[in-house]
């Protein structure tokens, strides 16, 4: 039997909204790429170049937030559609990522902490691709044996690898400069169809904002990169309570607030009815490990939360689990 949780009630929502306003509007965003600065003003927000803070009137926000849509699929390499929800009918699974590290047993209850590989990425979307209750895959590791001499080509090789062992939706580690190149992978996948490429995507292009109230260039370059390609752009905050947030769970979901429907509010500007997807692995720092626990009890508060604002929003939403 399937229990809802609500952690927020109707005038909550409505007053982290309304909070969320304010900070939006006074003091803003600081948003560093040059051309999304650029798209914003257009469509109505006050823009200083100089200090390159952007204020997001609620009109512009709101128009944003209407014209995101409710809905939409995702596709693996075998065609099968998996669907995206905001109206919390559907939930999907998905691997944790992306790491670093992999922990190999040696038997008598040793174990052995190690850098991963792409040979470790391979396998493990393997193991993913073949559990019914994972529905769609987010790279769990990265190839750091590719990090260092051939660090301008990782990423391509990981999508590669990955494509090779994965028949899911996927969400990898991409770098803005080789959108391209990852649609062109598609375009492969598909047999040189491109109009199908476009309308049945394969891949996330995810990015975060730099937390407290910022969106840096990179951001700026997937958001205004990844749509025209079709590939749905997920909009993930991770602002740490008590350090690059409020110490308080309301306080932090603001920032998380402004900074997540900033990054929506771009992506329409600048193509209406792109896909989006309202992100979240925001959790409350840990001072005394200097580290973001990602299954803290603080985690599973404020991801119930944004899962709440997400529906209120009507826009499909990923969160951290525990």
């Amino acid at each position: 039997m399937k229990t809802e949780v609500k952690v927020l009630s109707e005038e909550d929502i409505k007053q982290i909204h309304e909070t969320t306003m304010k900070v939006m509007m006074n003091p803003g965003l600081r948003v560093d790429n040059n051309d999304a600065r650029a798209v914003l003003r257009e469509a109505g927000c006050i823009v200083d170049d100089e200090t390159r803070v952007v204020k997001f009137p609620r009109e512009v926000v709101e128009k944003a937030i209407a014209s995101a849509p409710d809905h939409f699929n995702m596709y693996g390499r075998t065609g099968k559609a998996v669907e995206m929800r905001s109206d919390g009918s559907l939930t999907n699974f998905l691997t944790f990522g992306v790491g670093t590290e992999v922990t190999d047993y040696l038997g008598n209850g040793e174990y052995r902490d190690r850098a991963s590989t792409m040979k470790d990425l391979g396998e493990i979307c393997k193991v993913a691709d073949a559990l019914d209750n994972i529905d769609w895959v987010c790279a769990p590791v990265s190839a750091m044996d590719m990090a260092v001499e051939t660090e301008k080509c990782r990423a391509l090789r990981e999508w590669k690898t990955i494509f090779s062992n994965l028949t899911k939706p996927l969400m990898a580690d991409p770098d803005p400069r080789f959108i391209e190149e990852y649609f062109e992978m598609e375009v492969a996948m598909y047999n040189g169809d491109r109009e199908r490429a476009l309308r049945e995507p394969v891949s996330i292009m995810g990015s975060c904002p730099s937390s407290p109230l910022q969106l840096d260039d990179g951001f700026g370059e997937f958001a205004l990169k990844a749509p025209k390609y079709g590939f749905p752009m997920m909009i993930l905050s991770m602002a740490m309570g008590a350090a690059s947030a409020p110490i308080n769970i309301a306080g932090t979901i603001v920032v998380h607030n402004a900074e997540v429907l900033a990054g929506i509010t771009l992506v329409q500007c600048k193509y209406p009815g792109a896909p989006c997807f309202y992100g979240s692995s925001t959790t409350a720092f840990d001072f005394g490990s200097g580290s973001a626990p990602v299954g803290s009890p603080e985690l599973s508060l404020i991801s119930s939360c944004v899962a709440q604002m997400g529906r209120y929003y009507q826009i499909p939403t990923v969160v951290a689990g525990t």
